[in-house]
């Protein structure tokens, strides 16, 4: 009996120990934060947003074409402004607008990676767009995977043109939970970029995008916001994994996505007069 009761006693010390680390680094697990200082990608001037909490973050912009819109892109943990620019390559092609958003605590900015940080830095990406003069309406919002969180939260403050999520998840607590589902993670996680519960008031038309072979985020997840959201489509892009957006076809699915939207604003205006 001694030994069945010490050994009890080692598992459990195991599992605090597991959970205490979990607790306390999880920052580090959630936010990799590549340090590099990329190069300025041709056709884009380098900006400094301001934000509330008296950061300056070093982020790309380059202004739209008349008559088009403007995209802000917020990238995965593990992005950086020039794995931006490629992920938004097709919408530069075509005239685009692009605010290309670089975080707290990555690519050599001050300040450390939090969902409360991440809100901040996104509410500054919109207010220099509001600065130069672009509508709420002209503006595009674009998350990929856990940028997918700071998307939504915009969409919730501001009325945007569109919101396109892709490989997002349901919530940090989610993905944590199936990856670790023996540890109470839904307790521990502290940055919870709940989608799920934001989707449900977002009136803007949503695109979702994810690969069915995505191992890290499930498509389940994407399929779950699309029809949370009031005027939300998914679109499933079979083989394709975690970094779907940064391929052709996800890119082209985005343009005709807008550029449907905007035939089917004209028929209402048309069919209204």
């Amino acid at each position: 009996m001694r030994w069945l009761i010490g050994a009890v006693s080692v598992a459990v010390i195991v599992y605090l120990a597991v959970a205490a680390l979990l607790y306390f680094q999880q920052g580090r697990m959630i936010y990799p934060a590549p340090q590099d200082v990329v190069p300025l990608p041709e056709g884009f001037e380098e900006i400094a947003l301001q934000t509330s909490d008296g950061l300056t973050l070093r982020s790309f912009y380059r202004s739209a074409e008349e008559g088009q819109p403007t995209a802000v892109y917020f990238h995965g943990n593990g992005g950086t402004l020039l794995g931006s620019a490629a992920a938004t390559s097709r919408m530069g092609q075509k005239g685009y607008g692009l605010l290309l958003v670089e975080y707290r605590g990555y690519g050599g900015n001050e300040g450390e990676p939090s969902e409360g940080g991440f809100y901040k830095d996104g509410r500054a990406a919109l207010a220099f767009l509001e600065a130069q003069g672009i509508r709420q309406d002209q503006t595009i919002l674009i998350g990929n995977s856990i940028g997918s969180g700071t998307a939504t939260q915009m969409a919730t403050e501001i009325r945007p043109k569109a919101l396109i999520l892709a490989s997002p998840f349901t919530s940090v607590p989610d993905v944590a939970s199936a990856a670790v589902p023996w540890m109470p993670v839904r307790i521990l996680v502290r940055d919870r970029f709940d989608n799920a519960a934001k989707l449900r008031d977002i009136t803007v038309p949503v695109l979702v995008q994810h690969g069915s072979a995505d191992t890290m985020i499930p498509p389940s997840h994407g399929e779950t916001l699309a029809d949370l959201a009031p005027t939300g489509t998914f679109q499933i892009f079979d083989g394709a994994g975690h970094d779907l957006i940064f391929d052709p076809e996800p890119q082209s699915a985005q343009y005709v996505w807008l550029t449907e939207l905007d035939a089917g604003i004209a028929a209402s205006q048309v069919a209204a007069e």
